[in-house]
């Protein structure tokens, strides 16, 4: 029920679903005989757009996510390697019948990158099939042929093929690896997706280190210049709306152990000075 909620949920709250339904029940309100309501309507609905279309609004709010866990120094050894599935356009891998890669992309090569710097751990791939009104094939079908394709030995991946959204990647993927005390295992997705997914690591007691990887804002005050592509502006409002959206949810449905996760040193610091921790 929570996996088809959110889905729905959240098709209905896009920003671009939101700027036309205002616009459209401001061009509806003459009917109703409030045409100055319906002014104000269209009106808003126009400032929405420009300033989710050429201001650096998505930036930040983006930016604010990204910057939540730090890219670790890693250490000599690992015992394995989770990625989150999130990489595939899954619509066109099951109609063309061949591996297509999205924006996140970086959560594939991140992964094989760090498989080859660390030989001997265990490659974990979670993602099962999300689709909500339609047929969809499983991420982790497609990846067994990506990843088999660009070298990694077959018999080092193992496939989580069951999970719909993050607090499954956890749960699932906490069961095939059994990880051990002292064992180190790396968490790799999307940095803005980050502070969601460890909140559920740590909810399903699996203490992972996060790596980040697929930034989509640049760093320092470069953040607060807009792309000229104004649909990119766009873009990142989108993205990070859905972010902060799914923190709330999760946190509410006690899917994440805080609202807003954030490394443990930055937790203990919080709690030693007495504030109350995201």
């Amino acid at each position: 029920m929570f996996f088809a909620l959110s889905k729905i949920g959240w098709y209905l709250v896009q920003p671009l679903v939101i700027v036309l339904v205002i616009a459209v029940a401001g061009l509806l309100c003459p009917i109703v005989r409030l045409p100055r309501l319906g002014t104000g309507l269209v009106v808003g609905a126009v400032i929405l757009l420009a300033v989710f279309s050429l201001s650096p609004l998505g930036l930040l709010m983006l930016s604010a996510l990204e910057n939540r866990f730090p890219k670790p120094q890693l250490p000599s050894q690992v015992a394995g390697i989770v990625v989150l599935g999130g990489s595939f356009d899954t619509r066109v891998a099951r109609t063309r019948g061949e591996p297509e890669l999205n924006d996140a992309a970086d959560r594939i090569t991140t992964t094989l990158a760090l498989s080859r710097q660390f030989p001997e751990a265990r490659v974990i791939f979670s993602g099962g099939a999300a689709g909500v009104f339609s047929e969809d094939v499983k991420e982790s079908d497609v990846a067994r042929e990506l990843f088999g394709s660009l070298g990694l030995d077959p018999g080092r991946l193992e496939l989580e093929d069951r999970s719909r959204n993050t607090t499954e990647n956890a749960v699932f993927s906490r069961a095939i690896a059994n990880p051990k005390d002292g064992e180190i295992w790396l968490l790799v997705t999307s940095a803005a997706h980050m502070p969601r997914s460890v909140g559920c690591f740590r909810v399903a007691g699996f203490d992972v280190m996060p790596y980040p990887t697929d930034y989509q804002t640049p760093a320092g005050s470069a953040v607060f210049e807009p792309s000229t592509a104004t649909v990119r502006n766009i873009e990142k409002v989108h993205f990070a709306i859905r972010e902060y959206l799914g923190l709330l949810a999760y946190r509410l449905t006690d899917k994440t152990d805080a609202l807003f996760p954030a490394p443990v040193a930055a937790v203990l610091q919080s709690e030693v000075g007495g504030g109350a921790s995201l």
